[in-house]
């Protein structure tokens, strides 16, 4: 539908019509600390100008070797993907209001919460969350509202969280009553069992446990998921889908298994596009389906004995009253979901495994050669890794990134820009797309960069 832009005489007309002097008189019920500061918005252009600034800035990101992860990765998407979704049948659905008349969509749905709770090991999956990090203060509230401590408002989170994530996480819960608390790392990079039993207090609800973690390192995940549970607290995962296919799936962990696991689903067929949008996934036992946001689709079989599909969980303020409703931001990524769908489909859990196992030997060949350069050594070498990894380099990371940028190489994620203290640090990354030559053009260039940056220093 086109947009069409109501003209001041519009505007004029219905304020008339509703008694009122002008817009602001419609929001003076709104306390005036609480109105948000007007937009600083730049003056309107053309649509001509518009699509070639944003042509400009595509380009940048084209013919770029990309080496960073951190939670967005560049993986191969099959031409089928996208070709399927960008049909005008996929590509213009919405979200199933008139819900038994959307029968081809609810089944997109369920099979996607059939395939995503198979890869999880966990019992029920929603159907879709906005990202991976909106999922997490999603999971969270969910852990508290059904935690046994019912005082319980503090959430402790592995120090290995994507940073992102904590901050997507702490903007939403903080306005909840809700607390989180850091746990520290241990010198290989993961969270130790010990540090995790000091932190234990009646006041925590939910350890967050990311697998792998930020740093791309290998928690042990079943010793602190059973720590955890057996403190009386829920346990939240924070995955990587692509990971699973090789991993441990977090209802796995431990003698029970995680309660909820969240992540993104943007490695599922999703491209980086400048960094998204992506879709969430939510999953959790069967015993907290009644704590979960959105909407969940079941398969049932009508009066004729055909299959039909229908929303048999709806926990949103759209659907009920709002004040029981267990979210009010759990939008459901429909065509991105729908995506990762196809994506799961075609790959199949053999595709999947293959995949994860071409990223973890193309991250072993990167280590390899950049650690074979003066000065380049692995952060965490006692940790397994999946992935990605830290590499701590003999001069500032934010130098090498911007030097190499202009050699159209994206060599990582400089780790200064989360934690000041880590100013030499280098998240690097490797899927599947990383060639051989890729990595050897990346270690050459990097040999240059050091070699030139080292002199700048060198009295």
């Amino acid at each position: 539908m086109p947009f069409i832009p109501h003209t001041e005489h519009d505007n004029a007309t219905m304020l008339e019509a509703l008694g009122a002097a002008s817009i602001d008189d419609l929001f003076d019920e709104i306390p005036e600390r609480f109105r948000a500061a007007p937009l600083a918005l730049p003056e309107g252009v053309s649509e001509m100008t518009m699509m070639m600034d944003f042509a400009a800035r595509a380009s940048r990101d084209d013919n770029v070797l990309c080496f960073a992860g951190a939670g967005a990765y560049d993986h191969h998407i099959p031409a089928a993907v996208w070709d399927l979704v960008s049909r005008g049948e996929f590509m213009t659905a919405y979200t199933p209001y008139q819900a038994e008349a959307s029968q081809g969509t609810l089944q997109t749905i369920y099979e996607y919460q059939s395939m995503i709770a198979k890869l999880t090991g966990m019992e029920v999956a929603n159907a879709s969350v906005y990202d991976g990090g909106s999922g997490l203060a999603e999971a969270a509230l969910m852990a508290v509202r059904a935690s046994s401590r019912k005082q319980a408002r503090t959430l402790l989170l592995a120090g290995g969280l994507n940073p992102r994530y904590r901050a997507a996480c702490e903007a939403i819960v903080q306005h909840q009553g809700l607390t989180l608390r850091d746990l520290p790392l241990a010198s290989d990079g993961t969270l130790s069992a010990e540090a995790l039993r000091a932190a234990l207090d009646d006041d925590c609800a939910a350890l967050v446990l990311a697998q792998p973690n930020f740093f791309g390192a290998l928690e042990a995940v079943h010793e602190l998921t059973d720590v955890a549970q057996e403190a009386g607290l829920l346990v939240i995962a924070v995955v990587n889908p692509i990971a699973l296919a090789v991993l441990t799936p977090p209802g796995e962990w431990g003698r029970a298994g995680a309660d909820i696991v969240v992540g993104d689903g943007q490695p599922l067929g999703i491209p980086m596009a400048s960094g998204g949008p992506y879709f969430g996934f939510l999953c959790a036992r069967q015993k907290l389906v009644r704590q979960m946001p959105g909407r969940i689709v079941g398969r049932t079989l009508d009066a004729d004995g055909k299959t039909g599909y229908a929303l048999t969980l709806q926990a949103r303020e759209q659907h009920i009253r709002r004040g029981k409703a267990t979210s009010n931001i759990c939008t459901n990524q429909g065509l991105l979901m729908t995506a990762g769908t196809i994506y799961m489909a075609l790959l199949g859990p053999e595709g999947l495994r293959r995949v994860a196992g071409h990223c973890h030997g193309q991250l072993k060949a990167l280590l390899a050669a950049l650690t074979s350069l003066p000065g380049v050594m692995l952060t965490y070498p006692e940790a397994a890794h999946f992935h990605e990894a830290v590499v701590t380099l003999p001069v500032p990371a934010k130098a090498v990134v911007e030097a190499l940028a202009a050699e159209r190489i994206l060599p990582g994620v400089a780790l200064s820009d989360y934690a000041p203290e880590r100013t030499h640090q280098l998240l690097v990354c490797a899927t599947e797309r990383r060639t051989d030559a890729d990595i050897e053009r990346f270690r050459a260039a990097l040999a240059r960069v050091l070699e030139s940056l080292t002199a700048e220093v060198t009295p």
